[in-house]
């Protein structure tokens, strides 16, 4: 990531190098024609064909680059995706009851109308997909949409290329929305590529609760779906003194592939909340990336990843403190069991400018197999000198000693495995704002069976 205080558009072809062009990547081709092939009007093309030109001379990443070492996407080279349009036939998806009229709902990346609910809104906040905007809304997207530092990522310029429409939640100066914004976007159909987009707008003074959730077409506990991909993007502008609470959960089916940006830029006064959660799909990536552009900001990052068979699961996470008086606390859990594979990678930056910054960060894991595997690098790279600033990672295993004791207390060994295990996770989850969420995740982990067997 190319840390930099102010956000920077998409470069145009003319600054692509000679080497990147005779490095072309006809896989990465093949996906931009399915992507683009829908055409649209105006500003969103032009914004379109810019993210295009960037990664017709692109490269699919390999684990030759430092920042994808541990994760392999060759098995994602050898399928072949279609772009699929709304199908809704089917659909499972838990309706959240603290926002049963404030839902949006994509189904394979198109906006899906009868499923969606936003009657319940206050006045002062905009919950909608594009196409639904007035010209004036649409003109103050237009300011916002794909300016997020790290565009030019090749993922993430992908889904630039193709954006057809994004859910939109934008929430006007000084307005307080008490009820839950649910996002819930849907894939499953085989053989597809999705790219849902969202974009987010806290005005000064503003308050918002997000749940941003990535499920397939049966339902999370299904395994019934074939292989697909999404390809997600969200972008998230946090004004003067506002307060975003944003929850990320992904549960995609068990032979996706899901590839995550979170792009946040945080002005002054400014509180940003995260919980990302991640339980599903074969290999999954999701980049979370903080730009702070004014002093005196709080971030707070709570991970939770829990995985098992043969899944891969990596975080990779960039936190810029730019600014005097900022503070940031991560916390990062992993449970891997069976064969799974677990990367954490969190960058925290603190140049010589950021004077009386407080930083800490924590990835903690807990492996259930002897063959479940975790590769961890918390990172700090400090140039000031007046901060407070700490790091660090645990790696364990469930105690012998605990699981007797819990035993011992007429419990078997199975349900004491299973009580460590949800104990472990609660810490993350019970942040979490919305109960009925809470609740399902956490039912969701205490029926994870594979969890609790060597």
């Amino acid at each position: 990531m190319n840390i930099q205080v102010s956000p920077s558009p998409i470069p145009n072809s003319n600054a692509v190098s000679l080497t990147s062009m005779l490095d072309r990547d006809d896989y990465l081709t093949g996906l931009l024609n399915q992507v683009t092939a829908t055409k649209t009007e105006g500003w969103l093309q032009e914004l379109r064909q810019s993210a295009a030109n960037w990664v017709r001379h692109s490269i699919i990443p390999t684990t030759r680059e430092e920042e994808w070492r541990f994760t392999d996407l060759s098995s994602l080279r050898k399928v072949e995706f279609n772009i699929e349009t709304g199908n809704f036939a089917s659909l499972e998806f838990d309706i959240l009851p603290e926002a049963a009229n404030s839902r949006l709902v994509f189904v394979n990346g198109v906006f899906a109308p009868e499923l969606s609910a936003v009657s319940d809104l206050p006045s002062g906040i905009v919950v909608s997909n594009l196409a639904g905007l007035s010209v004036v809304e649409q003109e103050g997207v237009q300011q916002y949409l794909a300016q997020a530092e790290g565009a030019q990522e090749v993922f993430t310029a992908l889904n630039t290329a193709g954006i057809t429409d994004v859910a939109v939640v934008w929430v006007k100066k000084n307005v307080v929305v008490e009820t839950p914004i649910h996002l819930v976007f849907i894939s499953g159909e085989t053989l597809t590529i999705s790219q849902p987009r969202c974009l987010v707008v806290a005005e000064s003074g503003s308050q918002v609760t997000l749940v941003e959730e990535y499920t397939n077409r049966r339902g999370a506990e299904s395994a019934e779906d074939g292989v697909y991909l999404t390809n997600a993007v969200t972008e998230v502008w946090v004004g003067d003194n506002a307060q975003v609470s944003h929850t990320r959960v992904e549960r995609e089916g068990a032979e996706a592939f899901h590839i995550g940006k979170t792009a946040i830029a945080q002005a002054r006064d400014s509180r940003y909340t995260c919980h990302a959660i991640t339980l599903g799909a074969k290999l999954s990536r999701h980049n979370l990336e903080i730009l702070q552009t004014g002093e005196q900001t709080q971030t707070t990052l709570n991970g939770l990843t829990i995985i098992s068979g043969k899944q891969l699961s990596d975080t990779h996470s960039a936190i810029a403190l730019n600014y005097p008086h900022g503070t940031s606390d991560q916390l990062h859990k992993c449970i891997v069991g069976d064969r799974a594979h677990a990367v954490f990678n969190g960058k925290v930056f603190v140049p010589k400018l950021a004077q009386l910054t407080n930083a800490s960060q924590l990835n903690r894991n807990l492996l259930l197999s002897s063959k479940a595997r975790v590769d961890t690098k918390p990172q700090l790279e400090i140039t000031a000198d007046n901060v407070k600033c700490a790091h660090g990672a645990t790696v364990s295993q469930l105690e012998d000693d605990e699981i007797f004791y819990l035993q011992s207390r007429g419990i078997d060994e199975n349900d004491a495995r299973k009580l460590l295990i949800n104990a472990f996770a609660a810490e993350v989850i019970n942040k979490i704002p919305v109960p009925s969420l809470r609740e399902i995740l956490l039912n969701t982990v205490n029926n994870l069976k594979s969890l609790t067997n060597e």
